[in-house]
Protein backbone atom coordinates (compact mmCIF):
# COMPACT_ATOMS: atom_id res chain seq x y z
CA UNK A 1 0.00 0.00 0.00
CA UNK A 2 1.42 3.46 -0.86
CA UNK A 3 0.96 6.06 1.93
CA UNK A 4 2.51 9.30 0.43
CA UNK A 5 -0.73 9.02 -1.56
CA UNK A 6 -3.34 8.62 1.39
CA UNK A 7 -1.62 11.67 2.81
CA UNK A 8 -3.45 14.18 0.99
CA UNK A 9 -7.44 12.84 0.86
CA UNK A 10 -6.84 12.17 4.86
CA UNK A 11 -5.66 15.73 5.07
CA UNK A 12 -8.29 16.84 2.61
CA UNK A 13 -10.98 14.74 4.91
CA UNK A 14 -10.00 16.03 8.31
CA UNK A 15 -10.05 19.73 7.53
CA UNK A 16 -13.39 18.96 6.31
CA UNK A 17 -14.47 17.68 8.97
CA UNK A 18 -13.42 20.08 11.35
CA UNK A 19 -16.36 22.80 12.12
CA UNK A 20 -15.87 26.08 10.95
CA UNK A 21 -16.42 28.74 13.72
CA UNK A 22 -15.50 31.79 15.10
CA UNK A 23 -15.25 32.23 18.65
CA UNK A 24 -15.94 36.19 18.29
CA UNK A 25 -18.02 38.19 15.89
CA UNK A 26 -17.62 41.90 15.08
CA UNK A 27 -20.40 44.29 14.81
CA UNK A 28 -19.13 47.17 12.94
CA UNK A 29 -20.47 50.58 11.71
CA UNK A 30 -19.23 52.70 9.83
CA UNK A 31 -19.47 56.49 9.28
CA UNK A 32 -22.17 56.25 7.10
CA UNK A 33 -24.38 54.10 9.26
CA UNK A 34 -24.39 50.66 7.70
CA UNK A 35 -23.32 47.33 9.74
CA UNK A 36 -21.42 44.55 8.67
CA UNK A 37 -20.47 42.09 10.93
CA UNK A 38 -17.24 39.86 10.41
CA UNK A 39 -15.21 37.68 12.51
CA UNK A 40 -12.07 39.72 11.54
CA UNK A 41 -11.67 43.54 13.29
CA UNK A 42 -11.16 45.72 10.57
CA UNK A 43 -7.94 48.11 10.58
CA UNK A 44 -10.07 51.17 9.21
CA UNK A 45 -10.14 53.94 12.42
CA UNK A 46 -13.32 55.10 11.15
CA UNK A 47 -15.37 51.93 11.82
CA UNK A 48 -16.63 51.50 14.99
CA UNK A 49 -16.68 47.85 16.08
CA UNK A 50 -17.66 46.38 18.83
CA UNK A 51 -17.23 42.78 19.81
CA UNK A 52 -20.41 40.13 20.33
CA UNK A 53 -19.59 36.67 22.10
CA UNK A 54 -21.14 33.55 20.76
CA UNK A 55 -20.52 31.44 23.57
CA UNK A 56 -19.77 28.26 23.28
CA UNK A 57 -19.73 26.03 19.97
CA UNK A 58 -22.48 23.62 20.06
CA UNK A 59 -22.44 20.12 18.10
CA UNK A 60 -25.57 20.44 15.59
CA UNK A 61 -27.86 17.78 16.65
CA UNK A 62 -27.83 14.08 14.72
CA UNK A 63 -30.41 13.47 12.28
CA UNK A 64 -30.58 9.88 10.93
CA UNK A 65 -33.71 10.91 9.09
CA UNK A 66 -36.35 9.84 11.45
CA UNK A 67 -38.79 11.58 13.41
CA UNK A 68 -37.57 13.15 16.65
CA UNK A 69 -37.99 10.65 19.62
CA UNK A 70 -39.72 12.64 21.96
CA UNK A 71 -43.36 13.86 20.43
CA UNK A 72 -44.31 17.29 21.74
CA UNK A 73 -48.15 17.26 22.73
CA UNK A 74 -50.76 18.81 20.80
CA UNK A 75 -51.94 22.13 22.72
CA UNK A 76 -55.00 22.45 24.06
CA UNK A 77 -56.30 25.43 21.64
CA UNK A 78 -55.25 23.65 18.58
CA UNK A 79 -58.20 23.61 16.68
CA UNK A 80 -59.16 20.10 16.05
CA UNK A 81 -61.70 17.86 12.95
CA UNK A 82 -64.09 16.08 14.07
CA UNK A 83 -63.46 12.20 12.57
CA UNK A 84 -66.49 12.98 10.47
CA UNK A 85 -65.09 15.68 8.45
CA UNK A 86 -61.73 14.45 8.44
CA UNK A 87 -63.20 11.64 6.62
CA UNK A 88 -65.05 13.59 4.14
CA UNK A 89 -62.31 15.75 3.35
CA UNK A 90 -60.30 12.18 2.99
CA UNK A 91 -62.67 11.12 0.60
CA UNK A 92 -63.00 14.30 -1.37
CA UNK A 93 -58.96 14.26 -1.67
CA UNK A 94 -59.08 10.75 -2.66
CA UNK A 95 -61.78 11.73 -5.38
CA UNK A 96 -59.36 14.58 -6.74
CA UNK A 97 -56.56 11.99 -6.84
CA UNK A 98 -58.58 9.29 -8.84
CA UNK A 99 -59.83 11.84 -11.22
CA UNK A 100 -56.44 13.10 -11.82
CA UNK A 101 -55.00 9.59 -12.20
CA UNK A 102 -57.86 8.80 -15.27
CA UNK A 103 -56.27 11.59 -16.79
CA UNK A 104 -52.58 11.32 -16.30
CA UNK A 105 -53.25 7.56 -17.55
CA UNK A 106 -55.25 8.75 -20.62
CA UNK A 107 -52.51 11.32 -21.01
CA UNK A 108 -50.00 8.02 -21.04
CA UNK A 109 -51.83 6.21 -23.49
CA UNK A 110 -52.13 9.11 -25.77
CA UNK A 111 -48.47 10.33 -25.41
CA UNK A 112 -46.96 5.95 -26.49
CA UNK A 113 -49.42 6.01 -29.47
CA UNK A 114 -47.50 9.49 -30.36
CA UNK A 115 -44.04 7.86 -29.69
CA UNK A 116 -45.14 4.46 -31.62
CA UNK A 117 -46.09 7.17 -34.65
CA UNK A 118 -42.91 8.55 -34.43
CA UNK A 119 -41.23 5.56 -34.31
CA UNK A 120 -42.81 3.93 -36.70
CA UNK A 121 -42.84 6.99 -39.05
CA UNK A 122 -39.16 7.77 -40.12
CA UNK A 123 -38.45 11.48 -41.20
CA UNK A 124 -36.05 11.80 -44.72
CA UNK A 125 -33.34 13.45 -42.98
CA UNK A 126 -32.91 10.48 -40.94
CA UNK A 127 -31.89 8.36 -43.78
CA UNK A 128 -28.22 7.73 -44.85
CA UNK A 129 -26.97 6.96 -48.35
CA UNK A 130 -28.23 3.60 -49.03
CA UNK A 131 -31.72 3.64 -47.42
CA UNK A 132 -29.96 2.76 -43.67
CA UNK A 133 -31.65 4.72 -41.04
CA UNK A 134 -28.95 7.02 -38.52
CA UNK A 135 -30.04 5.78 -35.11
CA UNK A 136 -28.56 9.03 -33.58
CA UNK A 137 -30.84 11.40 -35.53
CA UNK A 138 -33.63 9.04 -35.13
CA UNK A 139 -33.03 8.80 -31.32
CA UNK A 140 -32.23 13.13 -31.22
CA UNK A 141 -36.06 13.45 -32.48
CA UNK A 142 -37.78 10.52 -30.18
CA UNK A 143 -36.43 11.56 -27.14
CA UNK A 144 -38.82 14.01 -26.65
CA UNK A 145 -42.08 11.86 -26.88
CA UNK A 146 -39.86 9.15 -24.39
CA UNK A 147 -39.42 11.66 -22.25
CA UNK A 148 -43.26 13.21 -22.19
CA UNK A 149 -44.08 9.02 -21.73
CA UNK A 150 -41.76 9.47 -18.73
CA UNK A 151 -43.37 12.09 -17.37
CA UNK A 152 -46.69 10.42 -17.13
CA UNK A 153 -45.35 7.22 -16.01
CA UNK A 154 -43.59 9.06 -13.29
CA UNK A 155 -46.72 11.49 -12.26
CA UNK A 156 -49.16 8.44 -12.41
CA UNK A 157 -46.45 6.39 -10.06
CA UNK A 158 -46.46 10.01 -7.89
CA UNK A 159 -50.91 10.08 -7.82
CA UNK A 160 -50.84 6.02 -6.69
CA UNK A 161 -48.23 6.67 -3.92
CA UNK A 162 -50.64 9.55 -2.50
CA UNK A 163 -53.66 7.30 -2.89
CA UNK A 164 -52.16 4.63 -1.07
CA UNK A 165 -51.54 6.70 1.75
CA UNK A 166 -55.35 7.66 2.58
CA UNK A 167 -56.60 3.87 2.58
Amino acid sequence: MNFPRLYFPTALFLLIALPVRADVMYQCVDESGHKSFSNLKPSEKSTKCTAMDLGPAEAPPASNGTKAATKLPTPSTFPKVDENAQKARDNDRRRILEGELATEQASLDEAKKELAQQEANPQPEERLKGGALNGAKVEERLQSFKDKVALHERNIEAIQKEIAKLR
